[in-house]
C-alpha cells in the first residue's frame, strides 16, 4: 500500500527513456511504424500478430508484454509499434525514474483504458514500487492510504484496462512475482547479416542518402549484429562520404570509416580488443572475475557486462563460468595471441 497525505501524489511528466534520451528527433525517423516495416525478430513478430488479432476480435486489451534481450536490439521501437497497432496511447518510463510509489501511482492512475504503458530497464524497479505493480497488472487497481497514524484509512482505486510493455537486458533480475505476471515474453536475439543489411539500405532510403550494395553489406558485416550499432555506422560512413565530396557511400569510404573508428572486420572496436588482450596478457587467458577485468580496464563492470560481454560471447571470443571469464582459442586467434598448449589441453 502508499502511504502519503491525501492529494500528495501529484502528476509527473514521465521520465524519458534511456533510448529516448539517446536518440534525437532525427533518429526516431528511422523507426519503424509498423510490423510492416519491422526487419527481424520474425518469430516474435509472427506471435505478435497472432496475439494482437485475437485480442482485437475479443475487445480486449493486448496481455502483458515482457521484452528481453541486449541492447539496441529494437525493444523500444517493438513496443511502440505494438502501441501502433493497438492504436493506442503509449506512455514511456524507465525502472530508474520510478523512485517511489507514488511515482508509479501517479501514472497508474492516469492511463486511459486501452493505453499501454511502456517500462524500459523495469528490472531496476525498487521491490517497494514493484509491489504497486502487482495488483495493478492482475486486478487493474492499487491499494493506498490516506492519512497517517490511527485515522489513516486504506482506499482502493481502479483502472482501466492497460497494456504493461516492459523492457530489460537482464531477465535475470526480474523479480519471480513479477516476471510471472506477463502473459507474453519474448527474447530478442541478435540478427543476422543479412537483416541488418536490409536496415541499413531502408534507414539510407530514409535519409535520402545513396549506398552501394556492397558498402551496405560492408557495414552489416561490423555492425554486431544490432540494428542500433547499423544506424550509427551508417551516419558516420555518411559523414565522410559528405566530408570528400561523394554524393554516395562506396565501399572504399566504408573501409576509411571503420578504420577511422577502430573497428576491424567482425566489428570489435577497440575496447573489444582491450579487454581480450588484457586478459590474456595479465590474467592468462582467465578465469578472471568481472571485477577483477573492469578495475584493470578503469571500466565500469556494468558496462562491460552489458555492452560488451554478449558479443564477445556470441562470436566465441569469450566464455562465461562459474569461476569467472575465459578466453577461448577463437579469441586469442583474433588478436593475435597463441594460446598456452596447458590451456588448449584443458579446454578440450
Amino acid at each position: 500500500m502508499i502511504q502519503r497525505e491525501e492529494k500528495e501524489i501529484i502528476d509527473r511528466e514521465l521520465a524519458p527513456t534511456a533510448d529516448t534520451q539517446e536518440f534525437s528527433q532525427f533518429e526516431q525517423t528511422l523507426r519503424p511504424k509498423a510490423f510492416s516495416e519491422y526487419i527481424g525478430q520474425h518469430e516474435i513478430k509472427r506471435n505478435l500478430n497472432v496475439f494482437l488479432e485475437a485480442s482485437k476480435k475479443r475487445k480486449e486489451p493486448l496481455e502483458h508484454v515482457l521484452l528481453h534481450g541486449p541492447a539496441g536490439l529494437g525493444k523500444t521501437t517493438l513496443a511502440y509499434i505494438i502501441a501502433n497497432e493497438m492504436k493506442a496511447s503509449v506512455k514511456v518510463t524507465s525502472g530508474p525514474a520510478m523512485e517511489r510509489q507514488g511515482d508509479l501511482a501517479s501514472v497508474l492512475t492516469n492511463l486511459a483504458k486501452g493505453d499501454v504503458l511502456f517500462i524500459d530497464e523495469i528490472h531496476r524497479l525498487r521491490p517497494a514500487v514493484e509491489e504497486i505493480l502487482y495488483s495493478a497488472m492482475e486486478d487493474y487497481a492499487i491499494d493506498i492510504m490516506l492519512g497517517k497514524g490511527p485515522s489513516a484509512r486504506a482506499v482502493r482505486l481502479n483502472l482501466p484496462r492497460f497494456t504493461l510493455i516492459g523492457a530489460t537486458t537482464k531477465m535475470s533480475l526480474l523479480s519471480s512475482p513479477l516476471r510471472d505476471r506477463f502473459g507474453h515474453v519474448f527474447k530478442f536475439d541478435f540478427y543476422d547479416i543479412e537483416d541488418i543489411k536490409k536496415i541499413i539500405l531502408r534507414s539510407a532510403k530514409i535519409l535520402e542518402c545513396e549506398i552501394e550494395d556492397s558498402a551496405g553489406q560492408r557495414l552489416a558485416e561490423c555492425s554486431r549484429q544490432t540494428p542500433r550499432i547499423a544506424n550509427r555506422l551508417l551516419r558516420r560512413a555518411r559523414d565522410f562520404a559528405e566530408y570528400n565530396g561523394q554524393k554516395s557511400i562506396k565501399r572504399d569510404m566504408v573501409y576509411k570509416t571503420l578504420e577511422s573508428l577502430g573497428i576491424d572486420a567482425l566489428g570489435l572496436d577497440s575496447m573489444d580488443r582491450k579487454i581480450l588482450e588484457t586478459m590474456t596478457d595479465k590474467f592468462k587467458g582467465g578465469p578472471v572475475g568481472l571485477n577483477t577485468i573492469a578495475s584493470a580496464l578503469s571500466e565500469e563492470q556494468a558496462t562491460i557486462e552489458d555492452i560488451y560481454e554478449p558479443f564477445l560471447i556470441q562470436l566465441g571470443f569469450m566464455e562465461r563460468t562459474a569461476r569467472g571469464r575465459l578466453v577461448t582459442e577463437r579469441g586469442y586467434e583474433h588478436i593475435g595471441r597463441e594460446m598456452p598448449k596447458i590451456k588448449q589441453r584443458t579446454m578440450i
